[in-house]
């Protein structure tokens, strides 16, 4: 399997990290943001919207973190997607919730102070009151199951991984410290193995 993107990005971290939970054997070849490569051939006919990641596995090509990491995870038998119906549903739930709650607010954070494109003070406060929302719901959740989907360790939390870990480097860490579930369910996804590995931590 080749996959193209950018370990910085968030969405090639996902798919990364899905690599390294399911054991999958890769090659792994850089999209170079600086020099515009995401935007240009031949990645514009990997990606037609000139994001990243996008995969070939032995000719069958696909973009869409997300996607991406179910298709590995089914392709090896991995267990990051539950078997059971209404669990494997509650996974799907947890991840919608990354995508229309959580993420938007918490890029916010990400763009204003990793990546300098200053956001205005009335958006940051709609991210803080965004984010805060789903830190309460998630804190809920997260009280009673030890992983955000449930029992096990599955791509929803995996969904969630990037997002966080760039928030945590940046001021609005301090909108988790409230949150005791949430922190403690973070500590212990982000020092799996398989994280280190996929962010270049280990």
């Amino acid at each position: 399997m080749k996959v193209y993107g950018h370990p910085m990005s968030t969405c090639t971290r996902k798919v990364l990290m899905t690599l390294a939970e399911t054991n999958t054997p890769y090659e792994f070849t850089l999209v170079d943001f600086a020099k515009g490569e995401h935007k240009q051939e031949p990645h514009m006919s990997r990606q037609p919207f000139g994001q990243v990641p996008a995969i070939d596995d032995d000719g069958f090509k696909m973009y869409e973190s997300r996607a991406i990491s179910r298709y590995i995870n089914e392709k090896v038998g991995g267990a990051l997607i539950p078997s059971d119906l209404r669990a494997r549903a509650v996974m799907e739930q947890w991840i919608s919730v990354e995508i229309a709650n959580f993420t938007g607010p918490a890029m916010k954070f990400v763009y204003h102070y990793i990546f300098q494109r200053k956001q205005d003070d009335a958006t940051l406060a709609a991210a803080t009151e965004s984010l805060q929302k789903a830190l309460g719901i998630m804190e809920k959740q997260l009280g009673s199951t030890p992983f955000i989907a449930g029992e096990t360790f599955t791509l929803a939390d995996i969904c969630f991984m990037p997002y966080i870990d760039y928030v945590m480097s940046t001021p609005a860490k301090e909108l988790f410290t409230p949150y005791p579930h949430v922190m403690a369910w973070w500590n212990k996804i982000s020092e799996r193995g398989s994280w280190k590995k996929a962010t270049g931590k280990a």
